[in-house]
């Protein structure tokens, strides 16, 4: 009797587990053709089109802000351009020296 119960519980597991996994309506179908597209199907994508182009136009130009404005002074140089290093001459060879 143990064994029969044992049985039934491992079955009614296992199906409670693969019950969500077969309503998903099994593996995708890939290369199969679009279906053709109804004439208010296509209006409705044109005109939503045309609504987000008019959305995208009601955004305002943003201006440009520098967060460290206040902390940075204008007269001041930035520091990478106030100052090179000096170039170093080059090393002679040997064969240039015992020339």
């Amino acid at each position: 009797m143990k064994i029969l119960g044992r049985i039934l519980g491992a079955t009614f597991v296992i199906a409670s587990l693969a019950g969500p996994a077969w309503a998903q309506g099994g593996p995708a179908r890939y290369g199969e053709p679009d279906k053709p597209k109804t004439p208010a199907e296509i209006a409705a994508e044109k005109d939503a089109e045309r609504a987000y182009r008019r959305s995208l136009g009601n955004i305002p130009e943003q201006q440009k802000t520098d967060p460290w404005g206040t902390v940075r002074s204008d007269s001041a140089p930035p520091k990478a351009a106030a100052k090179a290093p000096p170039a170093k001459p080059k090393a002679k060879s040997a064969e240039g020296a015992a020339k």
